[in-house]
């Protein structure tokens, strides 16, 4: 051993020797922050796209098959949207509609009304306005209640909740990098940060070799292993193993499964605000692919309203019969738009979301490992083979350049 230490001591290139391991260090936290960024960035392709020569981060890339995935293996399991739609209280959202849209009443029937023919509507007697006024503000309370239960015994008809998260997602590809990078933030940094540990030990291993065979190719290929053993051991650290192993004093377990309830509560939260909320529920309901049903749904509402006395004389009086058959298209349209409008509400949406924010943080407490790792697995096992050849080439290109500069 004495010889041995003596012979490296007296090695011309002591010093370049001696920074194996550091370089190899370098190396290791260089190409596992590479690879993490290739994952995330860029959002839209960059470079040649007709030939495929550029990058897109693999998560933009694919972010409609993710959010599939992402439905699939987490959401879908944790509520039907029946039973998440229920939890945000009908009876509140619609007196908070009725609320919103009663302060306008008056305005929004005189809308209406002066659309089709301004000049009639001006000069219809005040009384009869004010009949027509009294007679919405009486039935809208109760329509709105009616309305909106019909919409919660029937969401799962109105909306496809897969089809409106993946639509989101890969709509707001920003959105989909921060949903991964705001979960699993602390596992990013490990992986980046071990390539540093990981690569200094496997320099002393590079060491070694060099030593005992000093001949060119040794320091390119364990480069290349380097490169290589340090992406693969902090992508698999995250999650294995799936439950916690005694290794003497110490256990071992999935960096990502010793963080559940931090998890949960993230996922939850940034899901509940910015995904599954009331807003994006109900413009889905209202406008999305089948907002056919919510139509003829609001028409079979309205209905007891349009064909009242009151309001069914005042509309003839001021449009005719044929006018009367046209406004029905566009009390439907304003009504739906009314009904947008105050779902907008940040506090209110807020309220909504808290309420969905507990039963997914909640629920997803109580997964098993093997359902939670799929929450953030597929981030990494989509094209996670590129992520760790991409480390072991970089790694192969920095110890050629370390063999030609150093040795």
């Amino acid at each position: 051993m004495h010889d041995f230490l003596l012979t490296i001591w007296n090695r011309p290139d002591f010093w370049s020797f001696v920074a194996i391991p550091f370089v190899a260090a370098a190396v290791g936290w260089f190409t596992n922050w590479i690879a993490i960024e290739m994952t995330f960035w860029p959002l839209e392709f960059v470079g040649y796209k007709k030939l495929r020569l550029g990058w897109q981060g693999i998560i933009p890339a694919k972010a409609e098959k993710m959010a599939g995935i992402v439905v699939d293996n987490t959401m879908a399991k944790l509520a039907s949207l029946s039973e998440l739609f229920q939890q945000m209280e009908p009876e509140k959202i619609a007196a908070h509609i009725s609320k919103s849209i009663m302060e306008r009443i008056d305005d929004y029937v005189d809308e209406i009304m002066s659309e089709r023919n301004a000049v009639m509507w001006d000069n219809m007697p005040l009384m009869v306005k004010r009949r027509v006024y009294a007679r919405v503000r009486r039935q809208l309370p109760s329509i709105m209640d009616n309305m909106v239960d019909d919409m919660a015994e029937n969401i799962e008809e109105l909306v496809d909740l897969k089809q409106m998260v993946v639509k989101l997602l890969s709509r707001d590809k920003a959105l989909m990098v921060r949903v991964f990078k705001d979960v699993g933030d602390v596992e990013l940094r490990f992986v980046v940060n071990s390539g540093l540990w990981f690569g200094f030990l496997f320099g002393f291993v590079q060491m070694w070799a060099w030593a005992v065979y000093p001949e060119p190719w040794v320091m390119p290929f364990s480069g290349f292993l380097v490169g290589y053993a340090t992406n693969w051991l902090a992508l698999n650290l995250i999650f294995r193993p799936l439950e916690p192993v005694k290794v003497g004093p110490f256990t071992v377990h999935g960096l990502f499964l010793r963080r559940k309830f931090e998890v949960a509560d993230k996922f939850a939260l940034i899901s509940t605000q910015e995904v599954i909320n009331l807003k994006n529920l109900m413009n889905e309901v209202l406008t999305g692919p089948r907002s056919d049903r919510t139509r003829a749904m609001i028409k079979r509402h309205l209905r007891p309203l349009l064909e009242s006395g009151v309001v069914r004389t005042a509309v003839q009086l001021t449009l005719g019969a044929e006018g009367y058959a046209n406004i029905k298209n566009l009390v439907l349209e304003r009504a739906i738009a009314m009904t947008i409008g105050p779902l907008a509400d940040p506090r209110f949406n807020r309220e909504r979301a808290n309420i969905i924010h507990i039963i997914f943080r909640d629920k997803m407490r109580v997964m098993s490992n093997a359902e939670f790792q799929d929450l953030l697995r597929p981030a990494f096992q989509e094209d996670e083979w590129i992520l760790i050849i991409l480390g072991a080439v970089l790694g192969l290109v920095a110890g050629y350049l370390q063999l030609v500069i150093m040795f």
